[in-house]
Formats: C-alpha cells, structure tokens, sequence
C-alpha cells in the first residue's frame, strides 16, 4: 500500500508541474492518471520507499549527483557534437565490462540509466549476481574492467551508494 501511495504522489506531482498553472480539469485528470498508474503498477515501483525519508540522502542527490550528472553530460555532449562536426575523428566502439559494488535494484538501476543517457555510452546488460554492467561504449579507451570502471562509473557510483545503499 506504501508503495502505490508513494508511486500516486509522485506521478501527481510530475503530472502537475507538467500541466502547469493548474485548474481543476487538469487536477481531475492528474489524479485519474495518476491513480490509474499506482493501481496497476504499483506493485513494480521500487521496494524501499523508506530511502526518501532521510535528509541526507536528499542533499547527496540534489547537492551532489544532480550536479555531477549535469557537468558529465555536459562534457560528453560537447565531445558528441565534436565527433559529428569532425568524421575523421577516431572512434573505437565497442562493449566493456564495469564492476560495480551497488547491490540495490534502485542503486544499479540509477547507474545504469545515468552511463545510458550520457553521450557516447550505453548500458546493455546488468549482471546483478557479479555485480557486472556490460556498457556500449562509442570510443573506448580502456577494455580492461578496472579502468573501465574508473572512467564510466568511477564519478558515479560513491555517490549513489550513499543515496540509495
């Protein structure tokens, strides 16, 4: 029950400030939308709501990783718009294996999706059991797992151990 709750505010609150300034169709239509999701997929929101009551784990994510993952993207769309102006740049594509020590299914699921939607990398596959993520990577520069690690997750992954472990 915590859990489709939780998963109802939050989709209310997202579908809120999607349909900013509100008025009453809107609000009646959020809350329709938004209990219709909660109802049938509240059972596949994260297990450990629990995470979001600590204000610790707030500041590290607003004060900490929001900022990282913005400066990160940053970087790698400027090198995205770099390769496409310039074709003769060199790339090596090709798929590494990452080490990870997250062991929660939001942990593991925030990296993957923050190596996924930054330029010039993809998450392909998550081995939970090894603790293994096999990323896409558009130029690699290194294909053993340790520097790979270090060079994709290595910003990552303290950060999010301490928001989500």
């Amino acid at each position: 029950m915590r859990r489709r709750l939780a998963l109802f505010i939050a989709a209310l609150a997202i579908w809120m400030l999607l349909s900013w300034p509100p008025d009453s169709q809107h609000l009646l239509a959020g809350i329709a939308a938004a209990g219709l999701t909660a109802l049938l997929c509240g059972d596949l929101f994260i297990d450990g709501t629990r995470l979001f009551t600590r204000p610790s784990r707030w500041g590290y994510f607003l004060i900490g990783y929001l900022p990282l993952f913005a400066w990160q993207c940053l970087k790698a769309n400027i090198d995205a718009a770099w390769r496409i102006l310039h074709p003769d740049l060199p790339i090596n594509p090709g798929i590494v294996q990452i080490k990870t020590s997250l062991t929660s299914d939001i942990g593991l699921t925030f990296l993957a999706n923050s190596i996924t939607l930054i330029p010039g990398t993809m998450c392909v596959n998550i081995d939970k059991d090894k603790g293994i993520l096999y990323i896409h990577w558009i130029n690699v520069k290194a294909e053993d797992s340790e520097t790979a690690t270090r060079l994709i997750a290595g910003k990552f992954e303290p950060l999010l151990k301490k928001i989500f472990e």
